[in-house]
């Protein structure tokens, strides 16, 4: 399965989760008794490193939201900033950032309100800088220093 459409059935089980308490192993098995959108190996790492690292993920996606708070957004567009930011924390190498970023933008142009791309285009790119500019600020440890404590 190509990676955008295991996004895409990722974000609907995301999504349905958003309105029950079922557990990860239960919205996969159901997603695949339905074929519509049968989550693969993927998709359901991706589900599971969300549900392992909601409140780091969710901590992340508050911070960037200017005059309102998670609770407040429309569960889709939840749904997508959340798997995003799990795929690029967790799921995925730092280069591969603006690639999620875009998928995450053509989920929200497919099922998210007109204009709602542009807010999850922004909170993505507002985490993606900030994590970028973190990584810069680290200072380089030289090859030749780690084999000289030894």
């Amino acid at each position: 399965m190509k990676r955008r459409i295991a996004r895409e059935n990722a974000f609907i089980a995301a999504f349905e989760a958003s309105f029950n308490a079922n557990s990860i192993e239960e919205i996969v098995a159901a997603s695949r008794e339905q074929d519509e959108y049968a989550v693969d190996a993927y998709g359901e790492a991706l589900l599971a490193n969300f549900y392992a690292h909601s409140a780091e993920v969710d901590d992340l996606i508050k911070a960037r939201l200017k005059d309102w708070t998670l609770a407040r957004l429309p569960r889709v567009n939840a749904a997508i900033l959340r798997l995003a930011v799990t795929e690029m924390r967790f799921n995925g190498s730092d280069d591969m950032d603006s690639i999620v970023i875009n998928e995450a933008v053509e989920l929200a142009k497919k099922y998210a309100g007109e204009e709602d791309y542009q807010f999850i285009n922004g909170v993505l790119g507002a985490i993606s800088r900030e994590a970028h500019s973190a990584k810069a600020d680290e200072p380089a440890v030289p090859a030749d220093s780690a084999s000289e404590e030894a």
